[in-house]
């Protein structure tokens, strides 16, 4: 068993299937209920320790990881009335794999920084199937000795762990893949959606398109398991691409960098999310298309029998 003594708060749909995972790599585990006891029993049940809040997870913890929504909730964890800085030691190190604002993120960092406490920002991807596997892909910013220092817990929950520089660069890189990822989403949602009204078979069109120039991750993964399969379950959530392409936006701006298609592509999923599809995977910004051109992409059928037959000019 690992002598380093370990925090977790925020145990969410990927946060649960993480602290689980350090769990069965040998840390004394610590957790607090964020907003959902659920979690917390099932974690019990493995030997993790249960306390109230976050200053109590901190008392009993060297290194602490956060995995909460949104930058409010990493601030109120981290410093708010009864959070980290109340009860943590100084050297102790917060692991936060929140996505958030790059400024807030180095905001949060400074106000614990100034009581001793070190803050690396360390946002994830792989979604939970790769949580569960200890696979994620980690992307961290902060200062090189923290880094070194947390490595451990990282390397158990990552098969992939990059320092990509200071406090807030972590964030940055994560927003990168993340704006890349939501408008590759929509594009791959009008494409198919097209195909199939043309009559094509999907699933024929993704296997000739993975062996060609526009083969990417989402392509072999989302769209074999989830679109379909028509399986829009709970994975990465349809709002928190939203709130993520959201802190792009806010960060070009303060940059004075021109995002015209991640403008696009943030207000689409504000549609998806006001159609009801906010607790979705993000896949299910496909429905939008689906439900306008009156197809279903899992079947490869059009939802009635009129479907227009594509001549060659």
């Amino acid at each position: 068993m690992s002598e380093l003594s370990v925090g977790f708060i925020g145990l969410g749909t990927i946060g649960e299937p993480m602290a689980a995972t350090l769990l069965r790599a040998g840390f004394p585990l610590t957790i607090c209920a964020h907003t959902n006891m659920a979690p917390v029993e099932r974690l019990r049940m493995q030997g993790a320790h249960v306390v109230a809040n976050p200053q109590a997870v901190a008392s009993a913890s060297e290194c602490i990881v956060t995995c909460v929504p949104d930058a409010p909730q990493v601030a109120e964890v981290c410093l708010g009335a009864h959070g980290i800085i109340h009860g943590a030691a100084p050297g102790t190190i917060v692991i936060d794999c929140s996505t958030i604002a790059p400024t807030e993120s180095q905001r949060i960092a400074a106000a614990l920084r100034a009581h001793g406490i070190q803050m690396l920002d360390a946002p994830i991807s792989g979604g939970p199937a790769r949580a569960a596997t200890g696979e994620l892909a980690i992307m961290v910013g902060g200062e090189e000795a923290t880094f070194a220092q947390a490595r451990p817990v990282l390397e158990a929950l990552g098969a992939s762990i990059t320092h990509v520089g200071p406090n807030g660069m972590g964030e940055v890189v994560k927003l990168v893949n993340n704006t890349i990822l939501g408008s590759l989403m929509i594009a791959i949602a009008e494409a198919f959606t097209m195909a199939v009204k043309a009559g094509a078979d999907a699933a024929t069109a993704r296997e000739v398109i993975m062996q060609s120039a526009g083969a990417n991750f989402l392509l072999d993964q989302w769209l074999k398991e989830r679109m379909l399969k028509d399986n829009y379950d709970p994975g990465f959530a349809t709002s928190l691409m939203q709130k993520d392409l959201g802190a792009a936006l806010e960060t070009a701006r303060a940059l004075g960098v021109p995002m015209m298609m991640t403008g696009l592509s943030y207000q689409l999923y504000e549609l998806a999310e006001g159609q009801g599809y906010g607790r979705q995977d993000y896949c299910a910004i496909s429905k939008i298309y689906q439900d306008a051109a009156n197809v279903t992409i899992a079947t490869g059928k059009a939802r009635d029998a009129r479907r227009e037959v594509i001549q060659s000019v």
